[in-house]
């Protein structure tokens, strides 16, 4: 066995033993509950505000409980510092208050959780403390919490464990409480605007409404195949058919595609769509929203970004497929309507040029190669070719485009958005040709949804529709790099 293995088992081994002592002296060290009254910020706010209306100490006793980060025992007296999610508290307590259960000092370990109860002074150092005359465990720790003041150096541990990483990093902590808050508040903005929140489906037939591979499984009680969504887009629409006017739903969509800093296999979507309204609509939408959600989490819509900043005050740019390409690449791109030509176009801007792409796919490659990381501040890209937007409607002015804007922050894109299509014939040939691509080879082309197609024959209004990236906006606004900074248990290959 490894010296740092044979060293930890022998760690477990002792603390098991103190947890027996703590047995030995009538404790369960496991308790089925606690008498928690106050967290360690209530405890502190009491005394603090007692010592303002100029109590000498507050009078009403308080049992706290947190896990021990530090434990000094100085003979007859000692300190111990919990720590909880309010905050953390200095625990002072006697041989002579605690009597009998004085044993128990030595029975603890750090990272124990233990419960404290007496009331709040200031100690001769003048440090707000709980002056404790009953102490109880209440979960014995057996493996040692990481050392706190480095934590975690491992990064892919940091990841897999995080647990670990919340115990010891408290600027991941608050990262991933913001993204929690980010979340919050775009339930309030989507709520004041009128939508009401639904669930669709996560087991779908046919999962459809985006372009990517889904993730295969079976269910038992029907014998039948289902696929993971890769989209909440198709079962919303439905209900816009139906007759809600105004839905949108977050929740948790698959793909089984790559993982990198900003993918992740399974991440978090709002989508929303909104019955009389087309993309115009929905990006004044957007930048309301991203101004509110800014303001409201982080405080300003000025934000640290890198070595810059982004700002999401509206207006945010706007500029069409066709101009930004001009700009960036210097060409046409409805002049490369064919694999050939735009493979030969990618070859030439020194882009990587993927096996067996179609022109949907290499048109993405040139747009995420050469346009997107230009795309710094807010910037709706606007008509996009139908090529590649199945699921929305031409512009009035050239047919070889939709009305489908991306939003753009820090190079990424953040949200997609299309003005509806609800014509049902134009729909099903827009489905055949994806499938005639699939069989060709692409296998992130759509799938043929029947049941949709049956839905839009029945009448679906003009309508506005929104997707936007819940862990990426989480991202631009606490300034991470990695999408694992704000996922709290991101996909991990498996440990041998």
């Amino acid at each position: 066995m490894p010296r740092d293995s044979r060293r930890l088992q022998e760690i477990i081994a002792e603390r098991r033993a103190r947890a027996d002592a703590q047995r030995a002296l009538g404790h369960d060290p496991y308790p089925p509950r606690s008498g928690r009254t106050h967290s360690l910020a209530e405890a502190r706010a009491l005394f603090l505000a007692s010592e303002e209306a100029g109590d000498s100490a507050p009078s009403q006793r308080v049992a706290a409980a947190g896990r021990a980060q530090a434990i000094r025992n100085m003979g007859r007296i000692a300190f111990i510092d919990l720590e909880d999610d309010s905050g953390a508290l200095q625990v002072l307590i006697s041989q002579r208050a605690l009597g009998d259960d004085w044993a128990l000092i030595d029975s603890l370990d750090l990272g124990d959780f233990v419960e404290a109860a007496g009331l709040m002074i200031r100690s001769r150092r003048g440090e707000v403390s709980l002056q404790a005359d009953a102490l109880r465990p209440l979960a014995k720790a057996l493996r040692p919490p990481p050392e706190k003041y480095h934590g975690l150096q491992d990064q892919e541990l940091r990841y897999r464990r995080r647990y670990l990483d919340l115990m010891t990093n408290a600027e991941a902590k608050q990262t991933l409480r913001t993204r929690s808050e980010v979340i919050a508040s775009m339930r309030r903005f989507m709520d004041a605007r009128g939508f009401i929140e639904v669930e669709t489906p996560m087991l779908q037939s046919e999962a459809g409404g985006a372009a990517a591979r889904p993730f295969l499984t079976h269910l038992n009680a029907l014998d039948e195949p289902r696929q993971l969504r890769i989209a909440l887009e198709l079962y919303l629409k439905r209900l816009i058919v139906g007759g809600f006017d105004k839905v949108y739903e977050i929740g948790r969509v698959f793909r089984n595609e790559g993982i990198g800093s900003r993918w992740n296999p399974e991440f978090t979507m709002l989508e929303s769509y909104e019955a009389y309204a087309d993309y115009h609509d929905v990006a004044a939408m957007v930048e309301a929203g991203l101004e509110q959600i800014a303001t409201e989490v982080v405080g300003s819509t000025r934000l640290p970004w890198r070595d810059g900043e982004i700002d999401f005050t509206p207006p945010f740019a706007r500029v069409t497929m066709v101009d930004a390409v001009q700009e960036y690449v210097g060409v046409d791109f409805r002049e490369y309507d064919s694999v050939e030509s735009i493979t030969a176009l990618l070859r030439e801007k020194g882009v990587t040029v993927p096996p067996d792409a179609g022109w949907g796919k290499l048109f993405d490659e040139l747009v995420s190669e050469l346009v997107e990381p230009q795309l710094q501040q807010p910037t709706f890209l606007l008509d996009y070719p139908v090529a590649i937007s199945p699921l929305a409607k031409r512009t009035p002015d050239d047919p070889r485009l939709v009305e489908r804007f991306e939003l753009f922050v820090g190079g990424w894109e953040l949200a997609n958005a299309y003005t509806e299509l609800n014509d049902p014939v134009d729909q099903r040939e827009r489905f055949e040709r994806q499938l005639a691509a699939r069989d060709a080879g692409d296998d992130e082309a759509e799938l043929l949804d029947e049941d949709f197609l049956t839905a839009l024959e029945h009448g679906m209004p003009p309508t506005g529709g929104l997707g936007l990236g819940m862990d990426r906006l989480a991202m631009l606004l606490t300034n991470q790099q990695s999408i694992r900074d704000v996922i709290l248990f991101p996909q991990m290959r498996a440990e041998e």
